[in-house]
């Protein structure tokens, strides 16, 4: 179709322009009608001069609304010349007089603001002009002009009323022209931006219909072309019924997605979006999601990869934990028959060495089962060991442990534990190393005079393990790190007293028994480490609120990993 161009982004002239030269000519008119008569000596002062007088106020009235250029402003100003209009009318001998075509000056007012929706409004006041003056002729007697005056009133009616009514009916033709103008300009330019969008955008009844469409159409040449087809055609066999779901379900619940093949292009990905427009209509876009298919493709293979490799440090973490057990074995069993001189008398420089020997090896071997506990964990190959046992045995015996640690280190460790059992169903070893990795965390990073206090509660099925201390508390980007593997936080010193494994035990072993662990802490205010896990059994239900006591005597006990961050 043809189109003759326009420039669209051309600004509109103002439309109170020509209102305002239209008001301002009709009174000049008047008044210049005026001032020749006077000159004249045909018009005295008097009903003429000011039935002349009130055909000029509202053309001064709207001049000065016209510069308001507002609806409002436009309304008052034509109920004006209604009313302006129909005075003079009246002045002059009514409907019969002179100044009898003054009453369709509201309509000639209403043409001249350019406003088409104004025409009704001018009209209705041009009439009610008129049916004023028409029931004043017929009430009450109304003054006649004099027949001198009489010809040149009517002409200056009728030619102010015929110029401004045909004037202002032609520039309102004018101005509808130029608005028809620019809104083909304006959907012309729609029009070239959706052809031109790298997307497939359409309106499609329910049942796939395509009703209109722009835009770049899979293995098509033209968009325009989809007229009439269905959505169907554009979509491999095997995913059309993907397709028809997305239509049904973006009529029920409002939009819907689906992805699917182009029928022209076996190796193509397209996803199809639809809304609900209404109950018979949708819009949709296709748009070629090839890349995004292929990034989503090396994301999955990245992923894969890196949990090949993940797992592949796991199972090289455990190995070696286990070849590296063997050797640390001899060399913890030697040193300790050299320290306890068992064949024969040693100098006791050398029994100190070997008790070193011993220690590093301890320390050594309790890094390696964690990092064995971790590699099983990684790996979903860690088995827990369920047993029904009182949970505060355990705890107990980890207080026991500890006790000595606490003294060297001149810090109060205190237990808070109930009077009645906890029984659980839980895997004891995991029980005891949480308990142990979190108390010798508090030891380490609680200074001396400090104190460090271990709660046990049941809260329904839930037995939760509180650790608080006075210590220096960790930061808060610390904080964001701690319970991943090999994640420290603290100085150097306290981070060489482990390996960051701790805490990240700790979690492990609570979600494998359903629950979670959880760190509160600021700088120079301590730190609390809850563990919850769903494990007790409804014996346990009913235990009553915790009351302090102090940790039991310490005793020997088999060596258990202490080591966290």
């Amino acid at each position: 179709m043809p189109y003759r161009r326009y420039n669209s982004r051309r600004k509109p002239r103002r439309l109170g322009g020509f209102a305002l030269a239209w008001h301002l000519a009709w009174a000049g008119a008047v008044l210049a009608a005026a001032g020749i008569l006077v000159g004249l000596g045909r018009l005295a002062p008097g009903t003429e001069l000011a039935a002349l007088a009130v055909g000029a106020v509202p053309a001064l009235v709207g001049a000065g609304l016209a510069l308001l250029d507002a609806r409002p402003a436009r309304v008052i100003a034509i109920l004006v010349w209604t009313l302006a209009g129909a005075v003079a009318c009246q002045m002059t001998g009514g409907t019969l007089g002179p100044l009898a075509a003054w009453c369709l000056a509201p309509l000639a007012a209403a043409a001249a603001f350019r406003r088409s929706e104004l025409l009704s409004l001018g009209a209705a006041g041009a009439v009610a002009a008129a049916a004023l003056a028409s029931v004043g002729t017929l009430l009450m007697p109304l003054p006649s002009p004099s027949p001198a005056l009489a010809p040149w009133f009517s002409l200056l009616s009728l030619s102010t009323v015929a110029i401004g009514l045909g004037a202002g009916l032609v520039s309102l033709q004018g101005h509808a022209r130029f608005e028809g103008r620019r809104r083909d300009a304006a959907e012309q330019a729609l029009r070239e931006v959706l052809d031109n969008q790298p997307q497939l955008l359409m309106s499609v009844y329910p049942g796939g219909r395509i009703l209109e469409a722009f835009g770049q159409a899979p293995g098509e040449a033209s968009a325009h072309g989809l007229f009439g087809r269905n959505l169907s055609e554009l979509v491999s066999p095997d995913d059309r019924l993907a397709v028809e779901e997305a239509l049904q379900r973006a009529v029920q619940d409002g939009s819907a997605e689906a992805a699917f093949i182009p029928a022209h292009d076996p190796d193509g990905w397209c996803v199809l979006s639809l809304r609900r427009m209404s109950d018979i209509r949708l819009v949709g876009a296709v748009r070629d999601a090839r890349a995004q298919k292929a990034r989503e493709t090396e994301l999955d293979q990245a992923r894969a990869s890196a949990e090949s490799q993940n797992a592949g440090k796991s199972r090289f973490l455990a190995n070696m934990s286990h070849e590296l057990r063997t050797p640390l074995n001899a060399i913890m069993g030697f040193s300790d028959i050299m320290r306890q001189r068992l064949f024969g008398p040693m100098s006791d420089r050398y029994v100190e060495y070997a008790e070193l020997v011993h220690e590093s090896g301890a320390h050594l071997l309790e890094l390696i089962n964690d990092i064995l506990d971790m590699s099983k964990i990684e790996a979903e190959r860690f088995e827990l060991a369920r047993e029904t046992f009182d949970a505060r045995d355990a705890i107990s015996a980890v207080l026991r442990l500890m006790r000595g640690q606490a003294d060297r280190a001149g810090v109060t460790l205190r237990g808070v534990l109930p009077t009645e059992p906890l029984d659980a169903d839980a895997d004891r070893r995991a029980l005891k190393q949480i308990a142990l990795n979190l108390v010798s965390n508090a030891l380490k990073f609680t200074p001396q005079t400090g104190t460090v206090t271990v709660t046990v509660q049941g809260a329904g099925d839930v037995l939760e393990i509180v650790v608080a201390d006075t210590g220096v508390g960790i930061a808060v980007q610390d904080l964001e790190r701690l319970g991943r593997p090999f994640e420290q936080a603290g100085d150097a010193g306290q981070k060489a007293n482990g390996a960051g494994l701790g805490l990240s035990l700790v979690r492990a072993f609570a979600r494998l028994h359903g629950g979670d662990m959880a760190i509160e802490s600021a700088l120079g205010e301590g730190t609390t480490v809850t563990v919850r896990m769903p494990v007790l059994r409804p014996a346990a239900l009913s235990a009553p609120a915790p009351t302090a006591a102090p940790a039991a005597p310490p005793a020997p006990a088999p060596p258990v990993s202490a080591n966290r961050p």
